[in-house]
């Protein structure tokens, strides 16, 4: 038996312990059907208020049509990364389909929305340049930050006069990046990209906006955050990412610029160059997706109109939703104990909506992170309003 010397690594059952005793403790529950409204779980029927699949395309047949036919066509796997054999026409067509989605001359396309960041943070910038983050940029934007080499500042939640105070004192010439989620994934609200991109201006910086949450939601056409604001895609100082696996359903990621950005990625972003590219189904998929999101607004209205009745019920129930402004909706709970407790009583009663604790938040902010689509139907959220209201009252939280 190999006994490892005390002190040189972690006990896993003593640190998995410790997790469980302060509440901390996640394990994963296995979904059973398609990711719908309505998802199996244990044999059982859920209403699922926890996804991402905005509007619905995860599941829809036309979406799963275009990937069957891709398999018959080109099989399962791409064999390579993009720079050996593995660049294919699908690759190609779906850049050229997101770039003129989101208005841009060019399109790259990445395995994932973590590997696009990773890959954006150690390149748009100089070693001695600066990074700049809001508090709560997702996960992916900080490690990338860490893992970049560059220094960086974190200012406080749309903390504009923070943002200026350190735009001023970096020294005169020094390369800044002003990075930012388009909608928060934890909160929904909206950063105030217009005044972003304004700061960068003044103080010769740029602006990377994460628009994984805001492809396919925000927008007269559901191009993002920028046409959310009016905002020209031919900005100068603005470069755009998001991710595939949410509104658009699928899964990857994408970095949306100039021509010249993205040339410069393909020959200097590792993540993208030391990986196997991504399936063609996957690609002709994205593809399907990106036609109906453009083809049938009527999706997006549907979305709309669920959040907007949800949010009215959170509200007259006595919920904090903090600022969501978005189909992201928390109900903020603040102690991970009684998020955990509500979450357990939302599953017993058929809602699927698992609690959000530290490090995912800050602490004190634990909550239940409620997320609606297009494809849910009226009953469903009421139904939800409803099981919220009985158990919210009987944990003493409203």
């Amino acid at each position: 038996m190999l006994v490892w010397p005390i002190g040189r690594i972690i006990v896993y059952g003593e640190e998995l312990n410790r997790l469980k005793e302060a509440d901390l403790y996640r394990f994963l529950r296995r979904v059973e059907s398609e990711q719908g409204p309505h998802v199996m779980i244990n044999g059982k029927p859920y209403i699922l208020l926890a996804g991402n699949n905005y509007l619905g395309l995860a599941d829809h047949p036309k979406v799963r049509e275009a990937a069957i036919e891709a398999i018959h066509r080109y099989g399962v796997g791409s064999g390579a990364s993009r720079l050996i054999s593995g660049n294919m026409a699908l690759h190609e067509e779906l850049e050229t389909r997101l770039a003129h989605f989101k208005g841009t001359e060019a399109a790259l396309i990445f395995s994932t929305g973590y590997m696009a960041n990773l890959a954006l943070l150690s390149c748009l910038i100089p070693e001695d340049g600066l990074i700049l983050l809001d508090r709560l940029c997702h996960a992916s934007l900080i490690d990338g930050a860490r893992l970049s080499g560059r220094p960086y500042r974190v200012y406080g939640h749309k903390d504009l006069n923070k943002l200026e105070r350190l735009l001023q004192r970096k020294p005169q010439g020094q390369s800044a990046l002003i990075v930012t989620d388009g909608v928060f994934s934890m909160d929904g609200d909206i950063a105030p990209l217009p005044q972003l991109i304004s700061l960068a201006r003044q103080y010769g910086a740029q602006v990377l906006v994460d628009d994984a949450h805001a492809t396919g939601v925000l927008g007269i056409h559901g191009r993002g955050t920028l046409e959310h604001f009016g905002v020209s895609p031919s900005e100068d100082s603005v470069i755009q990412m998001g991710t595939l696996g949410k509104a658009i359903g699928t899964f990857g990621a994408y970095v949306a610029g100039s021509h010249d950005l993205i040339e410069y990625l393909i020959n200097k972003a590792r993540t993208f160059i030391y990986t196997t590219a991504l399936p063609p189904a996957v690609c002709a998929a994205t593809a399907a997706a990106l036609d109906l999101i453009e083809k049938e607004p009527e999706l997006r209205v549907r979305l709309w109109k669920n959040r907007t009745h949800f949010h009215e019920g959170l509200h007259s129930l006595g919920f904090d939703t903090l600022q969501s402004e978005t189909p992201i909706l928390p109900i903020l709970i603040s102690d991970s104990h009684k998020a955990l407790k509500l979450a357990e009583a939302l599953f017993d009663e058929g809602i699927f909506a698992p609690a959000i604790r530290p490090p995912t938040v800050p602490k004190g902010t634990s909550r239940i992170r409620m997320t609606v689509m297009a494809t849910h139907a009226k009953a469903d959220l009421d139904r939800a309003l409803e099981v919220l209201g009985k158990t919210g009252k009987a944990l003493g939280l409203i």
